[in-house]
């Protein structure tokens, strides 16, 4: 009788584990803080391929960049932002849930993708705008849930990202598809006008600032991401 071997070797094992690690622990949190995460699974590796398309594609190719992560989770979309950077590279990457925060801070150590920029990046365990305004960014990659938050909310936290983003910096972010003709039909009515108000602001900053979307559909669920970039004439600090 033949046998049939393996070709995953110990480093596809270990990142195999580390990944059913991720999703166990973004199922548990996600059942008890949906509205916070967005999701019941974490971000898929071409979504968070699709996310660093700036930090790959950058305006200088020989400069370093200063990026911001906020909404890390358990730190999928960061893998997709660590694969992209490049030394000299700096990664600010906040998480409000003190468990994700935990978690990824352990993967700085113990990913193979995550390691490499260790020295490189900083965890932060909190809000987004708790951040401050005393960095400044080249890229910010948002993975936080605008579609769960309210309309004066989502503002806030767009307006934040555009005071400390440097001019001529770029925002990614994501949200998922048909969410708001699924809500149309399931949801309440106050929760519908809410994620409509929300959806008008959001897209009131694709149209003005805008450099390009891409649906993902490999993804759970598909998602769309857009791409925006801070003109260089705005100033606002």
């Amino acid at each position: 009788m033949s046998e049939t071997h393996s070709h995953a070797g110990p480093l596809s094992a270990l990142r195999l584990e580390e990944r059913l690690r991720d999703t166990r622990l973004f199922f548990s949190q996600a059942l008890r803080t949906f509205h916070a995460t967005g999701s019941i699974l974490p971000s898929s590796g071409a979504l968070a391929y699709e996310m660093a398309e700036h930090i790959r594609h950058r305006t200088d190719p020989d400069g370093a960049l200063s990026i911001l992560e906020a909404g890390a989770g358990t730190g999928a979309i960061s893998r997709g932002i660590a694969a992209a950077m490049r030394p000299g590279d700096t990664l600010d990457l906040v998480e409000a849930n003190p468990e994700f925060a935990a978690h990824v801070e352990e993967l700085l150590s113990t990913d193979p993708d995550m390691s490499r920029i260790a020295d490189a990046a900083t965890v932060h365990a909190c809000l987004v705008n708790d951040l401050g305004t005393d960095r400044t960014y080249d890229v910010i990659v948002s993975g936080l849930p605008f579609a769960n938050f309210t309309a004066d909310q989502v503002k806030g936290i767009l307006d934040y990202y555009f005071t400390v983003l440097r001019p001529g910096g770029t925002l990614s972010f994501y949200g998922y598809l048909y969410t708001k003709e699924v809500k149309a039909v399931i949801a309440k009515r106050e929760d519908y006008l809410r994620q409509a108000r929300t959806s008008w602001v959001v897209q009131d900053w694709i149209d003005r600032y805008g450099i390009g979307s891409e649906k993902v559909f490999a993804n759970v669920p598909p998602a769309w991401v857009h791409h925006l970039r801070k003109p260089e004439n705005d100033l606002r600090s």
